[in-house]
């Protein structure tokens, strides 16, 4: 069939609310820091309380969506958004900053929720895999320009400007939203949704073992991708030397990777099935984890070792995603929703522990980044053969 080039870019825009909002500012943080007095820790942790608001707002929106249909909850969480962006380029003390941050993702979370439920509506399990996939190109150039971007900015009218381009960007796509996007929800979908409270459906969902094997799957080797987005700018700018300019083209580069193994992703699909794909990803994902720990901790080859494993390494997410999440939703398709809130929360919660146990060893080299990335995918590769793609 055709491919529904409007519906993907659009949807992959709304996903990209939260990766935009994430990577565009990260070059800005220690500007963030000495304009509103704050110390680089405290920077820092904007980018953890938007994780927590990714994390937290989720849930909200997947039986929602199931219940009112997808319009209403996408286009309320453009606005929460516009008006999130609109607090942090106003800020004037870090406090107020954490929580305009918070409040900022509890809008973009609604735009991966709820996007992947609108997949599901119109698509079988293939091509859902292979529909995420190919958003993964649209939503994944957020990463490669967005620190472009946000540098230039940053350079030209300091680091408020980045908010304002995020408030520009979420009242573009939610008009685009308000204008192009049709209602999706299926007559089943919503008779299912009037029969049971957000608690039950989320306790239905919970009760198969293999959703959440996938849910684990994908969460887990998400995290690494997550430890990797707050370790970079240390690791980058701080252990190995490079300058603010050139962080964006490395931080890029590594995003591109991610892209391009989704689109091989998309492509092998027409001869494998997504689960296929799966076990194979994820034995090689864990064999990088293996070779990126082992130059970390012995230090060999330096970044000129560490930096090629973890462009590998953060690859295999282009492979995992949209076939863990396309595996998820396959499970119940009448609660779309409540799945896809599931795996983007658990998802971010995940990520965010991820990040903060890499955060709390580290001693100013890429060890602890790297042996809580191997300890993820580890968990990934068990948890899709125990659980998810278990043989009763």
């Amino acid at each position: 069939m055709p491919t529904p080039w409007g519906l993907v870019i659009l949807l992959g825009a709304l996903t990209a609310m939260g990766p935009l909002a994430i990577d565009m500012y990260l070059p800005s943080l220690p500007a963030i820091a000495a304009g509103l007095k704050a110390d680089p820790s405290q920077a820092q942790a904007t980018v953890a309380a938007f994780l927590a608001g990714m994390a937290v707002g989720q849930p909200f929106y997947g039986p929602w969506s199931d219940r009112i249909g997808r319009r209403v909850p996408l286009i309320l969480g453009a606005a929460i958004f516009i008006a999130g962006s609109v607090a942090c380029a106003l800020a004037t003390s870090i406090g107020f900053m954490l929580v305009a941050r918070f409040v900022q993702a509890l809008g973009a979370c609604a735009g991966g929720v709820v996007s992947r439920a609108v997949i599901r509506d119109q698509f079988d399990h293939t091509e859902t895999a292979r529909m995420l996939s190919l958003m993964m190109l649209i939503m994944g150039l957020a990463p490669i320009l967005a620190p472009i971007l946000g540098s230039g900015l940053l350079a030209f009218g300091g680091w408020p400007l980045n908010f304002w381009f995020m408030t520009a960007f979420g009242v573009a796509i939610g008009l685009a939203a308000i204008l192009r996007l049709r209602e999706s929800r299926s007559e089943a979908t919503a008779i299912q949704a009037s029969r049971e409270n957000p608690f039950q459906s989320y306790a239905a969902v919970l009760r198969n073992p293999r959703l959440i094997g996938y849910a684990l799957c994908g969460a887990l080797n998400g995290a690494t991708l997550f430890t990797y987005i707050s370790s970079s700018p240390g690791l980058i700018m701080g252990t190995y030397g490079h300058s603010p300019a050139v962080y964006p083209w490395i931080f890029g580069l590594n995003a591109l990777g991610v892209i391009g193994a989704g689109q091989v992703n998309r492509m092998i699909l027409r001869w494998f099935t997504p689960d296929q794909v799966l076990l194979r990803a994820s034995v090689v994902a864990s064999v990088f984890g293996v070779g990126l720990t082992l130059a970390a901790v012995s230090g060999i080859g330096g970044q000129w070792t560490v930096l090629p494993l973890l462009f590998l390494l953060l690859s295999s997410y282009g492979f995992m995603q949209g076939n863990t999440m396309a595996g998820a939703l396959n499970v119940d398709p009448t609660r779309a929703g409540a799945i896809s809130a599931l795996m983007g929360t658990l998802s971010f919660a995940t990520g965010a522990a991820a990040a903060s146990l890499a955060a709390l060893f580290h001693d100013g080299s890429p060890r602890a980044m790297a042996v809580v990335m191997l300890a993820s995918l580890v968990g990934s590769a068990v948890s899709l053969r125990a659980l998810a793609l278990r043989r009763d």
